[in-house]
């Protein structure tokens, strides 16, 4: 996705276009999808069929389910705190920081409340001010996520486009009841990481309780480190 880079004006109506872009997904306090996973980390294919519940404001599970057998991996996060189970290796990650843990196993560096944002769209705040470029672009910021906004002609409605961070962008598509169902997370140099999400079977505000973002480790399941994890990265595979 092209982002517009022309010369950018105050926007008395970009808090009013925030508003109406972000109404949908402000309003979610839990979500659950499938997540189909296809692209690249670090020069590696990487594709996986992710099952994932999210909560506010920083709970979120990942399995990778597999066509047979047990998951790839079960990722979980509570805060700052996550672990990873790797039940096909009976290898586990405890007690480990949740961006640190994703971006070894996927190369994206999210935790539970950044896969959220970069999942939705939804920055956690609204910003007071904001930017134009042309008609149909509005630029706003909360100071950490810079949202750009779109609309297709002046009836049409305002829409998330990209979310973008330092280290990471997110570009969105194929909205359905105010949520994209297609997500695109890409690092600034386009080298660490390129996936593409789409989601389906999105349920809004399901019943998720603590138990989901357990995980049960078995006895005989053995550490496994970061480094080890990046070497690994189960469902990355090499060109």
């Amino acid at each position: 996705m092209k982002l517009p880079s022309g010369p950018r004006v105050t926007a008395s109506d970009a808090r009013a276009a925030l508003e109406s872009a972000t109404s949908a997904c402000r309003a979610v306090k839990a979500l659950s999808a499938e997540i189909g996973a296809a692209g690249s980390v670090a020069g590696r294919r990487f594709r996986a069929r992710l099952l994932a519940g999210l909560s506010a404001p920083a709970s979120a599970r990942l399995e990778a389910v597999a066509p047979f057998g047990p998951p790839v991996f079960i990722f979980v996060a509570r805060g700052l705190d996550a672990t990873l189970l790797l039940p096909r290796e009976d290898r586990v990650l405890e007690h480990g920081r949740p961006d640190l843990v994703l971006e070894a196993l996927a190369g994206v560096p999210l935790d539970a409340n950044d896969l959220r944002i970069a999942l939705t769209g939804c920055t956690p705040a609204l910003a007071d001010a904001g930017a134009a470029v042309g008609a149909d672009w509005r630029i706003t910021t909360d100071g950490s996520t810079e949202l750009y906004l779109h609309r297709t002609g002046r009836a049409g409605p305002w829409q998330v486009a990209a979310a973008v961070r330092r280290e990471w962008r997110a570009e969105y598509r194929d909205y359905v009841n105010g949520l994209p169902r297609s997500v695109r997370l890409i690092d600034p140099t386009r080298k660490r990481f390129d996936l593409r999400l789409t989601l389906s079977q999105v349920e809004v505000d399901p019943a998720l309780g603590p138990e989901v973002f357990r995980v049960d480790i078995p006895p005989s399941a053995t550490p496994v480190t970061l480094e080890e994890l990046k070497d690994a990265r189960p469902g990355v595979r090499k060109n």
